[in-house]
């Protein structure tokens, strides 16, 4: 039985503009930084130390070569925050794309992009 999710491949053009913008922008940490010798390079990054499930950045264009059937598109995440009106500031003053603050059923939620154009979802949840 599958109890957690523990990781989440996040395939980017760019490894270190993404852990630069992941980091400097977001507030994520590096947790973890491999390379196995052969180009493999993968980075695993998480808002906090004790998350549960964290975010591991792979090269798409290396992983393409390694796996040409595997499906490389960007999963849909939906993060939560406890302070989205603060955070969606953050976000707008350290220049990040975001969309407007939307009430759904769920709660109140806003869209943001990363610097490769991905969208990814925060959701207020207390």
């Amino acid at each position: 039985m599958i109890n957690k999710v523990g990781q989440i491949m996040l395939y980017v053009n760019n490894q270190d503009e993404a852990v630069k913008f992941w980091v400097e922008k977001v507030g994520f940490s590096v947790i973890s930084e491999d390379n196995n010798g052969l180009g493999m390079r993968w980075i695993e990054i998480s808002p906090s130390k004790d998350t549960e499930t964290s975010i591991i950045l792979h090269s798409k264009e290396l992983v393409a070569k390694m796996s040409p059937g595997l499906n490389l598109g960007t999963p849909s995440l939906m993060f939560f925050t406890e302070t989205l009106e603060e955070l969606y500031k953050d976000f707008s003053n350290k220049n990040i794309t975001i969309g407007e603050i939307v009430n759904m059923p769920s709660g109140r939620v806003f869209n943001f992009s990363d610097s490769e154009g991905n969208y990814f979802a925060v959701m207020e949840k207390s």
